[in-house]
């Protein structure tokens, strides 16, 4: 998907909207989405993406893995308010996530100061916006309940980064944001999307801080590859921020 020459929300969003009704899913490089955040309050970006060096380790993984890093928070959001809620386990079905689901995961929480950032709070207003527009208006829920997740995939010389362990699949939720913070060190990480019939849609690599990726979870599956070293003798790890909405 193309940016703008001249950039206004109304164009970015346009796009956005107009391939997630059409494919189910939207693509678009930071040089359209950063000022789109900017509009919804985006600032200081440095200071947020600054938090990913202070991530956990999960380890609720069943393949054993320690390659990922994360952070967890639940918000309740409406047009007027972005809520905090108390701080509670992670839960996916196993029909949703094969790999690590059937059971409730306690990530540790987002800290206060990157759950309240500006950066954040921009994201979550624009993807409410944008699941808004596309949710029929009979269906609108008065509040949206959001899941954030902070992750950090690492990778070196003895194992790849695994983004999405559980393979292609769907989250469980009715929209799902993905944004790029930082990439070092790593080659792949290429973002692959199906159809309901497992039949490729599309594909692409968020690749600078502030790429973003939008799906219907509902029409498509989605997934990531494996990200591995260019110099095996540095770190070498992708940061993502993921928000996903559903009905409250």
């Amino acid at each position: 998907m193309s940016a703008p020459s001249e950039f206004s929300e109304k164009t970015c969003l346009d796009s956005l909207e107009g391939a997630l009704q059409k494919y189910g899913f939207a693509y678009e490089q930071a040089v359209a989405m950063r000022p789109l955040l900017e509009e919804y309050g985006l600032k200081n970006w440095e200071s947020f993406a600054t938090s990913w060096n202070n991530l956990g380790v999960d380890r609720y993984m069943a393949d054993n893995g320690r390659y990922r890093r994360r952070r967890y928070a639940t918000y309740s959001v409406s047009e007027n308010a972005i809520i905090r809620k108390a701080h509670q386990p992670h839960y996916q079905s196993r029909d949703y996530n094969t790999l690590n689901g059937g059971i409730e995961r306690l990530f540790k929480p987002i800290t206060q100061a990157a759950g309240s950032h500006p950066a954040l709070l921009a994201v979550l207003a624009v993807l409410r916006r944008i699941a808004t527009n596309l949710t029929p208006e009979n269906l609108h829920p008065k509040t949206w309940h959001a899941e954030v997740h902070q992750f950090r995939i690492e990778a070196n010389a003895s194992f790849a980064g695994q983004p999405t362990p559980e393979g292609l699949h769907q989250d469980g939720v009715d929209w799902v944001c993905v944004l790029m913070v930082h990439r070092e060190n790593i080659t792949s990480g290429t973002t692959t999307i199906y159809d309901l019939n497992r039949n490729p849609a599309g594909s692409f690599t968020l690749t600078n801080a502030m790429d973003a990726a939008f799906v219907n979870d509902s029409r498509v599956y989605h997934g990531v590859t494996a990200i591995t070293p260019l110099d095996t003798t540095r770190p070498a790890y992708r940061d993502v921020l993921v928000v996903t909405l559903r009905h409250e």
